[in-house]
């Protein structure tokens, strides 16, 4: 029976904190914006996944039909095999 002299302030606390963290989430507009995300994963690159050199830059032309643009080889985008 004592314990419960523990438990319901504890209980109380997190019970605010979450409160706390809700209101502070919907201040923070991180429910603006709930099918973008969704969407988001079916292309196939996002402008902010680039790194920040290339960002805003075109895409490079491609010329043959497996997608590698002009110049490249095989060979470039292979990593070195292991060891």
């Amino acid at each position: 029976m004592s314990i419960l002299y523990l438990l319901i302030p504890l209980s109380l606390i997190l019970l605010s904190l979450a409160i706390w963290a809700f209101f502070w989430a919907v201040k923070n507009d991180q429910f603006e914006d709930l099918e973008g995300p969704a969407y988001r994963i079916l292309f196939d690159e996002d402008e902010n996944d680039r790194p920040r050199e290339q960002q805003g830059q075109g895409e490079p032309a491609n010329d043959d039909e497996t997608g590698r643009s002009a110049g490249k080889t095989a060979s470039d985008d292979d990593p070195e095999p292991p060891r």
